[in-house]
C-alpha cells in the first residue's frame, strides 16, 4: 500500500513502476483505482501505469470530508506526479476522472503529454437529469444503498448486465453518507469548460460508449469538434464505464493512440 501526503491529502495510489512512458488513470464518481484493472493488465508491460483514489473516494477519503473542486483534484494529480518524480504523463480519465484530467491539462499543461477522455465531457450535468440524481443521492444518504437505488446507480455507471455489479454495490454500501453528499456537490457545482476546449493543445483521444446513460454522445462529439488535435472513437453497445464493460475494445483503441506517440514501446 502506498500513500502520497500532498495538498493536505493522503492520496492512495498504485504504481507498476518501470522505465516506460507514464499513464495515470483517474476514476469516476463512486469508483476507485480498481476500475482500471483491465487497462493496467494490458499496458503495464510497456508503460508505467499509475492508478489512484481521488479526494473523497476509496482509501484516500478523509475521516472528515471538506468541500473541494475538480481543480483541487487536478492539483492533487500534478502533486502526485511530483511526489513520484515524474515530469509528465498521459492522463486517462473516466467521467469524473476526465473532469479533473481536463482541468489538469489546462492548469498544468507541461505535466500532460496526452489526454484521454473516457465517457466524459467538458460541460456540466444536463439540467433534466439533476432531479433524478438528487433523489438517488438523497435516498442513498438517508436510507443507505437500497436494492432499488443500488440497481439504478449500477445501471447508470456499469450497465444493467455487468457481471461484477454486486461487487461494486457492496463497496458503495461502505461509503459514509458525508462523503456521498460532498462528492456529489463537487460534481454538480463544477464549471463549464466548453468555452476553453480550444486551449487544449495536447493530443486527445475521446472514447465514448453509444449506450452511455449518463453523458450523451453529443457531448463527446462537441469535445472532438473543439479540441484541434483530437479523435473520437465510439464503442458500440458500451455504456458509461466502457473500459469495464468493453475492455478489449477500449484497450485496442487506446493502444493504437499510444503506439502512434510511443512507437518505441511497441
Amino acid at each position: 500500500m502506498a500513500f502520497a501526503d500532498v495538498n493536505g491529502q493522503r492520496l492512495y495510489y498504485e504504481d507498476t513502476g518501470g522505465s516506460g512512458p507514464v499513464i495515470v488513470f483517474s476514476h469516476g464518481l463512486l469508483m476507485d483505482h480498481e476500475m482500471f484493472d483491465a487497462q493496467v493488465a494490458a499496458f503495464r508491460d510497456r508503460f508505467r501505469c499509475i492508478t489512484w483514489d481521488e479526494r473523497g473516494h476509496g482509501q484516500t477519503a478523509a475521516a472528515e470530508p471538506a468541500p473541494f473542486s475538480y481543480y483541487d483534484s487536478a492539483d492533487d494529480l500534478a502533486a502526485l506526479l511530483t511526489h513520484l518524480d515524474i515530469e509528465n504523463a498521459v492522463l486517462v480519465g473516466m467521467s469524473q476522472g476526465g473532469f479533473l484530467s481536463l482541468r489538469c491539462a489546462l492548469t498544468h499543461p507541461e505535466r500532460v503529454t496526452a489526454l484521454v477522455m473516457l465517457d466524459s465531457q467538458a460541460g456540466r450535468e444536463q439540467e433534466e437529469k439533476l432531479p433524478i440524481y438528487e433523489q438517488l443521492i438523497n435516498t442513498f444518504m438517508t436510507e443507505g444503498l437500497t436494492p432499488d437505488v443500488g440497481a439504478t446507480i449500477a445501471g447508470i455507471i456499469l450497465g444493467r448486465d455487468y457481471p461484477e455489479s454486486e461487487y461494486w454495490q457492496n463497496k458503495w454500501k461502505t461509503v459514509p453518507s458525508a462523503h456521498i453528499g460532498n462528492n456529489f456537490q463537487t460534481l454538480v457545482s463544477r464549471d463549464d469548460l466548453t468555452g476553453r476546449l480550444s486551449e487544449v493543445t495536447q493530443p486527445t483521444l475521446i472514447i465514448h460508449g453509444d449506450a452511455d446513460l449518463a453523458i450523451p454522445l453529443e457531448r463527446a462529439q462537441l469535445m472532438a469538434d473543439q479540441i484541434s488535435d483530437s479523435v473520437l472513437t465510439v464503442i458500440p453497445g458500451a455504456g458509461h464505464a466502457a473500459n469495464m464493460s468493453h475492455p478489449d475494445e477500449v484497450n485496442s483503441v487506446l493502444a493504437d493512440f499510444l503506439n502512434k506517440r510511443y512507437p518505441e514501446t511497441v
